[in-house]
C-alpha cells in the first residue's frame, strides 16, 4: 500500500509543478489528459472563464469500444482534434497531468498533432 501512496504523491507533485507554469487561454486552451486504469479522458479548458470547450472520453457511447491502449489513444487524440477544428481552434497547451509523457499520455498527443493542432 505504501508504494501506491508513494506513487499517487509524486504524480499530485508534479502535477502541482506543472500548473504553476501552464495556463490556457480562449486562443490557447489547455489540453488536460486523465487516465484510469480502464479508461481515458481529454478535457481542453479555457482556465480564464472556467470552461470545458472540448472534450472527449472512451466513456462516450460512441467511443465505448477504445480501450485503454497506445493505439486507442491515438485514435481519442485524433477525435479531440477533429473537435477542435470545429470550434476554430489550432492550437492548444498540453497538461499531461503529472503524467510521464510516454504510452498512452505521447499517444493522445501525436493523434491531437496527427488531426492538425499545434502545441
Amino acid at each position: 500500500m505504501n508504494r501506491v501512496l508513494d506513487k499517487q504523491r509524486k504524480r499530485a507533485k508534479r502535477k502541482v509543478h506543472i500548473r504553476k507554469h501552464i495556463s490556457g487561454t480562449a486562443t490557447t486552451p489547455r489540453m488536460s489528459v486523465f487516465r484510469s486504469n480502464s479508461h481515458m479522458y481529454v478535457q481542453v479548458i479555457d482556465d480564464v472563464v472556467g470552461n470545458t470547450l472540448v472534450s472527449a472520453s472512451s466513456m462516450e457511447a460512441e467511443l465505448r469500444g477504445l480501450k485503454n491502449t497506445v493505439e486507442d489513444a491515438a485514435k481519442l487524440g485524433e477525435i479531440v482534434g477533429k473537435r477542435l477544428l470545429e470550434k476554430n481552434i489550432d492550437s492548444v497547451v498540453f497538461d499531461r497531468n503529472g503524467y510521464l509523457f510516454h504510452g498512452i499520455v505521447k499517444s493522445i498527443a501525436d493523434g491531437a498533432r496527427k488531426a492538425g493542432i499545434k502545441f
